[in-house]
């Protein structure tokens, strides 16, 4: 039996994309985590995340602002970047997990002359600095075109991307959901495609126990979404803000699973990744990171 609410500890999460948040929203929402016995809700709303600064230092943007100053337990971004957010943080915490989202970042343009990796040679792809757009699309280009032909451009958070392309700003832009469908939707094309997991970040402060009816929790919310994805998909839908309906959202490119833990081999795989692009310094060890 739970107990009651204000026996229940307090956790307090540092909003993602929705995309990437949606299991711990259909948690909240349907009551996955008082189950288990916590407490559990958003340090911040969706509206604020929007309104977040691309060019801020890495630090000060929302997520990790929250997290850093201690507001936040916990916050979920992209596998390299939650190594990175450690190792420039001044908190400490852990890597929990890797997180329930399998999601795609695409390389979007309305350019018929650029069809495949190859064609984007010298040509500049808008990112966002340090997250996964950034890192995925050095990985989808590098093999095609080598890393001297590979022109990022660091712009904003993925409506803004996906804004400068659809007014041509921009000749190509990496986004991910809800903006690969709506971009596909409005006749713009896939030049390449890269699925990628994220690290759940946490404050040393959860215990063990917390840390396991969590993701206990968590993957309960998973089954429902895989049982019922349309049911949830409003949430990810919303932030192209009418533009694509939840029923428009595609499958394709996001998926959601149990929570997995860290391997040493993933980690280093990842992490000698970072120190050859550098990325990383290198100076830190998987149980440095990662919570046993």
């Amino acid at each position: 039996m739970a107990p009651p609410l204000s026996d229940k500890p307090i956790i307090r999460i540092a909003p993602n994309n929705p995309v990437f948040d949606l299991p711990v929203i259909v948690a909240i929402e349907e009551g996955l985590f008082a189950k288990a016995g916590l407490d559990v809700s958003f340090s911040g709303t969706y509206a604020d995340r929007e309104k977040d600064q691309a060019d801020r230092p890495i630090m000060s943007r929302m997520k990790e602002h929250l997290f850093d100053s201690g507001s936040a337990d916990s916050y979920n971004v992209c596998e390299w970047a939650s190594i990175d957010r450690l190792e420039r943080g001044n908190r400490g915490g852990k890597l929990a997990a890797l997180r329930a989202a399998v999601a795609a970042q695409a390389i979007l343009t309305f350019d018929e002359e650029l069809q495949v990796p190859r064609d984007l040679a010298d040509v500049p792809v808008v990112v966002q600095e340090l997250t996964g757009s950034h890192y995925t699309t050095i990985q989808m280009l590098e093999s095609a075109i080598g890393a001297e032909q590979i022109k990022l451009v660091h712009g904003g958070l993925p409506q803004a991307r996906w804004e400068g392309l659809k007014n041509r700003t921009y000749r190509a832009v990496t986004v991910m959901e809800p903006f690969i469908s709506l971009g596909l939707k409005e006749g713009a094309h896939i030049v390449a495609a890269s699925f990628y997991r994220g690290g759940e970040v946490i404050s040393a402060d959860l215990t063990a126990d917390q840390r396991q009816r969590y993701y206990e929790a968590e993957n309960e919310a998973v089954d429902l979404i895989n049982a019922d994805f349309y049911k949830y998909a409003h949430h990810v839908a919303a932030s192209a803000k009418g533009a694509l309906q939840p029923n428009e959202l595609l499958q394709a490119f996001v998926r959601y699973k149990h929570v997995d833990n860290y391997n040493p081999a993933l980690f280093g795989r990842a992490y000698d990744w970072m120190k050859a692009h550098g990325f990383s310094d290198g100076h830190s060890e998987h149980s440095t990171l990662v919570a046993g």
